[in-house]
């Protein structure tokens, strides 16, 4: 089945940035794929994504959801027919939507768990909670707008993280079967990202000593991208070593 071009405005992405000892991110990657490495460091985190007006990219905005969204990421590149190609590695997404859960994998790229999300948001901040049904992860983060981007080792600055995430744009995503990732590309013509300022961040993935030996996973930033029209373009799914399952 050819699956369809999706639209859909992001109302509010957070992306949580942690640096990451490449070896411990390499271990987390199935093949072909290998860590990006920025100024030493392997860049992984946790978008926190409020979609609306989703829907075929045919269809009128009165036809669109709206939903919550949580994707656990590491930047990544691999050898294209063309090159070296950028993009992120997926282990697990889950959304707030029972219609995501059911048609991501079948209808669009992205096989999504479900999760119930607490939201608090105001004009300078936003805190996003979250708990898989499955009760494998659990995800409560604070982020304050700031005017510059302070305090990271990832990146020099704000146009630079902004020029980082863009090109990464291409997400490929583990599935249950282990044999292929899902795969899907961002698109805009409308990219704008404001720095971030992280009040507080919780994050089972992260803070787990076994995937994550200690020191080797160190928060360093954050970005908000507000009120953003999107396309997503479904690609050809990527065949594995059969070692990418979803996370647990």
């Amino acid at each position: 089945m050819r699956q369809p071009r999706l639209s859909s405005t992001v109302e509010r992405r957070l992306l949580v940035n942690y640096r990451v000892a490449p070896d411990a991110a390499a271990r987390l990657l199935p093949e072909p794929l290998r860590p990006q490495v920025v100024h030493g460091y392997a860049v992984a985190g946790i978008c926190l994504l409020r979609l609306g007006n989703v829907r075929p990219a045919w269809a009128p905005k009165a036809f669109g959801l709206r939903s919550e969204n949580a994707a656990h990421r590491i930047a990544v590149e691999w050898d294209g027919p063309n090159g070296v190609e950028t993009g992120v590695y997926i282990p697990r997404r889950d959304t707030s939507s029972r219609l995501n859960a059911w048609a991501g994998g079948r209808f669009f790229p992205g096989e999504h768990g479900r999760a119930d999300f607490e939201v608090h948001e105001a004009p300078r901040q936003v805190r996003v909670a979250l708990a898989t049904r499955d009760g494998n992860t659990r995800v409560d983060v604070t982020v304050e707008l700031s005017d510059e981007l302070r305090g990271s080792k990832l990146f020099v600055d704000l146009a630079e993280a902004s020029r980082f995430f863009r090109d990464g744009a291409q997400g490929f995503s583990a599935t249950r079967s282990g044999h292929h990732l899902d795969g899907i590309e961002l698109q805009t013509n409308a990219w704008h990202v404001e720095a971030g300022r992280v009040r507080s961040a919780a994050s089972s993935f992260f803070d787990d000593p076994d995937r994550f030996p200690p020191g080797s996973a160190t928060l360093d930033c954050a970005l908000v991208m507000r009120n953003v029209p999107v396309r997503w373009r479904p690609l050809p799914t990527m065949a594995t070593n059969g070692d990418a399952q979803l996370a647990n």
